[in-house]
Parts: structure tokens; C-alpha cells; sequence
């Protein structure tokens, strides 16, 4: 079960993302370590009691937790700095109080880039390119590219988190992955992106 463990000092600060609907709340304590999780919508978040409980805030359009921080996607109506205060105060109560970040039922979710038996050389270097390169530095906006497919040299990536919707989410995918795979990964030809 993850669940949070009280920090004797917990600090949480707010990071920008490139999505400007999209804001990251990070901590100074792991909530889902080396997983994550993604919910789109209240119907998906199920088995997160703390998605569950922030998609009561009206202004919640996304939760995407991996792990020391929440990045929150927000509807486009509302200000972040209108809410920026009462999401840190709910989230420091959560954490504190050591409520549970995913269900003990929950299954674990393993990163669609983990390399599997079944995988051929190709689409093994992809999941490792992804991992090793694309990771670190999706995470750091908040959000996270999960592998989906290789096809007839098309490349079928999944967006989450903050890169679900973001304006500059198809420049990086294009300008940055499928030019990085393309050269690494003689037989990516193209680069797509599926919206979970």
C-alpha cells in the first residue's frame, strides 16, 4: 500500500510546468516512490484516495502523482493564484495526517517503458532511450511519456500529467523525441502521441 509517512518538516513548493494549466506541488518526501499514477478524470480515480479528494475541488481537470509531487491540471477558467494557497494547505493536511496516496488493492503500475522479454532489440533501445533520456526530463515538467507502440517505424507514445494538453507538448515530441529517435533509433521514421 502507499501510503504517506509523516515528515517531521514537510514543505511543499509549487514549480511552473510548460502547460500553463498545469502547476507541480512538490514535497520533501516520497508519495509514490518510483511509480506513477495518472487520472484524468474523477471516474478514473478510484483507486487514489488523494486524486479522489482533489477532484472535489471544482477547478481540478487532472491529478498526475509520481514520486514527490503532484502535478494538478486545472480547468482554464480558474487563476492559480487564487488556489495555489488552499491546494498546499489540503496537501500538507493529507500528507501529515498519513492518509493513503493509492489503495492497498490498487495494482502497482510499472512504467510502460520497463524492458520485457518479449520485447525485440528495437523496441527494447526505445524503452531504454525513454527511461535513461526522455524520463528525467518529462518529470521535471511535471508529467511523464509512457511507451504505447512501434508500428511500421511509427513510434506511439502516451502523454501524462502535465504533457496531457500542453501547448508545447507536440514541440517536444517532435522537435526533441522523434528527432533524438530518429537518430538514435535508426528505425523510428515518426513520432506520435496518443492522449490517454
Amino acid at each position: 500500500m502507499a501510503t504517506t509517512q509523516e515528515a517531521p518538516n514537510l514543505e511543499i513548493y509549487t514549480e511552473m510546468t510548460p502547460n500553463p494549466d498545469s502547476l507541480k506541488f512538490v514535497m520533501n518526501q516520497l508519495l509514490l516512490p518510483n511509480q506513477s499514477a495518472d487520472y484524468r478524470d474523477p471516474e478514473s480515480a478510484k483507486s487514489s484516495p488523494l486524486a479522489q479528494e482533489l477532484f472535489e475541488y471544482p477547478f481540478v481537470a487532472g491529478v498526475f502523482i509520481n514520486n514527490n509531487f503532484v502535478s494538478i491540471t486545472k480547468n482554464e477558467e480558474q487563476e492559480w493564484e487564487e488556489v495555489i494557497p488552499q491546494v498546499k494547505l489540503f496537501l500538507k493536511e493529507y500528507v501529515q495526517a498519513g492518509k493513503p496516496v493509492i489503495d492497498e488493492e490498487a495494482p502497482e503500475t510499472e512504467s510502460g517503458n520497463k524492458v520485457n522479454e518479449s520485447d525485440d532489440e528495437t523496441v527494447a533501445r526505445i524503452k531504454q532511450m525513454l527511461e535513461n533520456y526522455v524520463k528525467p526530463a518529462v518529470e521535471m515538467d511535471g508529467g511523464a511519456i509512457q511507451f504505447q507502440s512501434f508500428e511500421n517505424g511509427v513510434l506511439t507514445l502516451e502523454l501524462q500529467g502535465s504533457c496531457s494538453g500542453c501547448p508545447s507538448s507536440m514541440v517536444t515530441l517532435k522537435q526533441g523525441i522523434e528527432s533524438m529517435m530518429q537518430r538514435m533509433v535508426p528505425q523510428v521514421e515518426k513520432v506520435e502521441a496518443q492522449e490517454g
